[in-house]
């Protein structure tokens, strides 16, 4: 009998935990009854009594796990570290607040079945904010067109992944992975599923601004040269520009010496201009600087405090 396994990250989703798991039950008890499954909380330090949950559920079900980190280890480590202790021959990925619907594992499973070792969900469309739908859209958009490796628009991480895929990811050693970009980057064959993404069931969401951010910068600086090349472009165009308004103020004030006064107005301006593009550049090349400290820093993907109903070795 082959195995499933289901891995969720969550974080102050006390609303949502024993429900998702009584879902996901429900759903091998009455239409994947012919599969072996194990349910995966990966709990990212919640302040709330999600934990609490938690234990109560994995006491009832054995089938039911639960790794708690020391602490927040951030929205990409988190769910990364989860997927690499799972033990089944294939890993389903599903957000705990039901955005990802609970109906998608079937189809992940057929077409795993059917032989594709990479099944992912592609959002179509969202009942969550419009605006924020189409700044994403377009943020695909800018990063596909730079980018030196595939992006997959709408992609949230959800789907289903084989165990050589999830053994692949195991032997990588990444300590800043960004698992959107690693599907399409490795090359596996996969099948892409739509859906429409519903509300959240409960709660609140705990993406921000920061957070899209975030994942933007770790999109870019992994994926893309651009933020570098525009640096080195910009200065080459705001030193020939520079160059050029010198020389033509040279030759007017050698030509015009009594009737043509500059004063100090071009000098500020272009002070300012300049200190602008610089800071803004810094700004990005920073980033760079940080994604590449972290990975040489090597860090851990995550440290536990506690895990339950996972076998002594």
């Amino acid at each position: 009998m082959k195995k499933i396994s289901i891995m969720i990250p969550c974080y102050n989703e006390e609303e949502n935990v024993i429900p998702m798991s009584e879902a996901i039950v429900d759903l091998f008890n009455t239409e994947l009854t012919s599969y072996d499954y194990e349910l995966l909380f990966i709990d990212n330090c919640s302040t709330d009594k999600t934990r609490e949950y938690l234990r109560m559920i994995c006491e009832k079900n054995k089938h039911i796990k639960a790794i708690f980190n020391a602490r927040n280890f951030g929205q990409f480590n988190s769910p990364y570290y989860g997927l690499l202790q799972t033990t089944g021959d294939c890993v389903v990925s599903m957000c705990c607040d039901f955005q990802d619907p609970i109906e998608l594992i079937p189809k992940y499973i057929k077409e795993w079945e059917n032989g594709y070792k990479i099944v992912i969900g592609i959002k179509t469309s969202s009942k969550e904010s419009k605006i924020m739908y189409k700044l994403r859209s377009l943020y695909y958009k800018i990063i596909k067109k730079y980018s030196d490796v595939e992006q997959i628009e709408h992609f949230t991480g959800s789907g289903l992944y084989d165990k050589s895929f999830i053994d692949v990811l195991r032997d990588l050693k990444d300590p800043t992975p960004f698992m959107r970009g690693l599907v399409a980057e490795l090359g596996f064959a996969r099948k892409e599923i739509p859906y429409e993404q519903p509300q959240r069931r409960a709660g609140k969401t705990h993406n921000n601004w920061y957070t899209l951010y975030d994942a933007a910068m770790l999109s870019f600086t992994s994926y893309t040269k651009i933020g570098l090349r525009l640096a080195t472009f910009m200065g080459i165009l705001a030193g020939t520009g520079s160059f050029i308004v010198a020389i033509i103020y040279l030759i007017l004030k050698l030509t015009h010496w009594n009737s043509f006064t500059a004063g100090m107005a071009p000098v500020v301006i272009g002070m300012f201009f300049l200190g602008g593009i610089q800071l803004f550049f810094l700004g990005f090349i920073g980033e760079y600087i940080l994604s590449i400290n972290k990975r040489v820093m090597n860090r851990p993907l995550v440290v536990e405090e506690e895990r339950i109903n996972f076998e002594e070795k």
